[in-house]
């Protein structure tokens, strides 16, 4: 993980040193095994690497992945409490997603531990509960008013390097009017 973000660094002190001004420090290994208790997981080790190495950003930064906040470890738990009570309270009973290969059909599940947040209600998320026949740890969309749940990695680590790659070949820029990083053809 440490090289995937010298790459995600050197490119954004080159195009975008607000989001670089943004990350956090690394976490401590306390601090991982504090968010994995209260969350009740054990993260896959990419994500502890990654964590190590940035405690995702600051809130008030510009959107470090497709104009999302890329969350700290404390953002992680605030936003998992908040979809956590609404299952609680028999909200989504009866409610299913649409069926994407390999990931259940839940509205939410509590083993769905977001890693961004859009500002709406929607993030990608690290699912630690896949559909039979795939591997805990993969990475998919989960939209507050959409049933459609779909896989957008098979890893954190696939889809933080995927990102890098896109960065490096040119495809992000930083859009004010978006607030942070976006493909290009959505600021053109």
């Amino acid at each position: 993980m440490e090289h995937v973000w010298d790459r995600i660094e050197t490119w954004l002190r080159a195009n975008a040193p607000e989001c670089l001004a943004s990350l956090r420090p690394g976490a401590t290994d306390e601090q991982i095994a504090e968010a994995e208790a209260y969350l009740e997981v054990s993260f896959p080790e990419d994500v502890r690497a990654s964590y190590r190495i940035h405690d995702g950003q600051e809130s008030d930064g510009p959107g470090l992945l497709d104009a999302e906040e890329f969350l700290s470890l404390g953002r992680i738990r605030s936003e998992w409490a908040v979809w956590k009570g609404l299952p609680d309270g028999g909200d989504f009973d009866g409610i299913r997603s649409d069926l994407d290969e390999g990931v259940r059909d839940d509205w939410w599940n509590p083993r769905w531990i977001p890693l961004t947040y859009n500002g709406s209600g929607d993030h990608r998320c690290l699912d630690l509960d896949p559909a039979p026949g795939r591997e805990a740890g993969q990475v998919i969309e989960m939209w507050h008013d959409e049933p459609s749940r779909p896989r957008v990695a098979g890893s954190f680590r696939s889809w933080l390097e995927g990102f890098t790659n896109d960065l490096e070949a040119g495809r992000y820029i930083l859009s004010e009017e978006y607030g942070g990083l976006v493909e290009r053809d959505e600021e053109e």
